[in-house]
């Protein structure tokens, strides 16, 4: 058996107020489940021609720090015209598109790379916008 609890009329206002004085809430911590899965992406499909470290670069640019990143504009890594061309931002949602597909997204590039599916895009993204804010 359930019994109701009394809601005082003028309690849930200086509850609201309460709870805006403690000031936002924490960030979460991304999963642990998508991080790890979104590393095997990356371990699988890019790290033959992409590195994680500042600077360091191999047939493509280092994706550290890509998320909010311009595109085409890594010093040190010479791109392709498009791409320095594009003026995009690597926001989640730009490299959701050009995971699933970059030549669709800029024909002429140089990145030889067919593309992720979507369980595979989402997680990547998130892992590369964790390690990029370390």
């Amino acid at each position: 058996m359930t019994y109701p609890v009394p809601i005082v009329p003028g309690l849930l206002p200086a509850f609201g107020i309460v709870l805006m004085t403690l000031g936002p809430a924490p960030a979460v911590p991304a999963d642990e489940a998508v991080l790890a899965k979104g590393e095997r992406v990356f371990r699988n499909q890019c790290r033959g021609c992409h590195s994680l470290t500042p600077g360091t670069h191999i047939a493509g640019p280092s994706l550290h720090g890509v998320v909010g990143r311009n595109a085409g504009e890594v010093e040190g890594f010479k791109y392709s015209r498009v791409l320095q061309a594009s003026r995009l931002v690597w926001t989640p949602e730009v490299l959701d598109r050009f995971l699933a597909d970059p030549d669709a997204l800029l024909p002429g590039t140089r990145m030889v790379f067919w593309g992720l599916p979507e369980d595979a895009r989402r997680p990547l993204i998130e892992y590369l916008r964790h390690v990029g804010q370390q």
